[in-house]
């Protein structure tokens, strides 16, 4: 059976916009920053619900859609899945299962095996991958490229959070499993992301850390040319490559 088919047409930018509103883009998204101070200032729900629905809009392996948002917001089920994925990290961070040079890289983020943002947020979710679907006749759905599709939809999910004014922090506590039993989620479902989601605390403090730049994360495939670094560019001012072609600079922040 072939989908029927509808119109599309995308947002039209203009040509004297188009700059401006890509520059727009990438100043809102170099403000996001990972969060773990966070203030207990209620978040209505409805504002998650529409952010999974962004987060659902994503792209997946034959239209599978292969994810599930698991939405927490009480209390004690918050609680729960704090103590287990501290007991989790405590292992991790204390107990030799993490590897000196995996230790040695969160050094510099001040992070450690205690998680008490996860009770502080007004809300949590747990995002599941498929493995594979359920028909309603019991037999098995194929599903494919499953980690690809539930990453972009996170990703989008984080995005969405960030342009709503809310903060978060892709959690993965090692190994996640005990993520299934505490919400009861079904054998084709394994946990790929927890959330914890709210407005950051007043004072919240985050790593001075800085991005690469363009010439350290994009290859011209074109002219196989190198960008040079221009530290006193303006935001997304313009620069020459070597070969004489132009090119967008992006800004780096924290």
């Amino acid at each position: 059976m072939t989908y029927p088919t509808v119109p599309y047409r995308p947002l039209a930018v203009s040509v004297a916009d188009r700059e401006r509103v890509a520059s727009d883009v990438l100043s809102e998204m170099q403000e996001r920053r990972s969060v773990r101070d966070f203030s207990e200032r209620d978040v209505p729900r409805s504002m998650i619900e529409t952010a999974i629905m962004c987060a659902s809009t994503a792209p997946s392996g034959a239209h599978k859609q292969p994810w599930t948002f698991v939405l927490v917001g009480d209390p004690v089920v918050k609680r729960q899945i704090r103590m287990a994925a501290e007991e989790e990290e405590k292992v991790n961070y204390e107990g030799g299962r993490l590897p000196p040079h995996w230790r040695e890289d969160l050094e510099p983020l001040g992070t450690d095996w205690k998680k008490p943002f996860l009770e502080t947020v007004p809300w949590i979710v747990v995002v599941f991958e498929q493995r594979y679907g359920m028909r309603p006749d019991g037999s098995r759905q194929h599903h494919y490229y499953v980690k690809e599709s539930v990453g972009i939809a996170c990703g989008m999910f984080i995005d969405a959070l960030h342009r709503m004014g809310l903060s978060t922090l892709t959690h993965t506590p090692s190994p996640m499993a005990f993520l299934r039993d505490v919400l009861d989620r079904p054998d084709n479902e394994r946990p790929f992301i927890l959330f914890p989601i709210g407005y950051a605390a007043e004072n919240c403090q985050v790593p001075d850390l800085h991005r690469k730049g363009l010439d350290e994360v994009m290859v011209d495939a074109d002219g196989g040319s190198q960008f040079t670094v221009d530290s006193s560019q303006s935001e997304c001012g313009e620069r020459k490559t070597e070969n004489g072609k132009r090119s967008s600079t992006l800004p780096v922040s924290p």
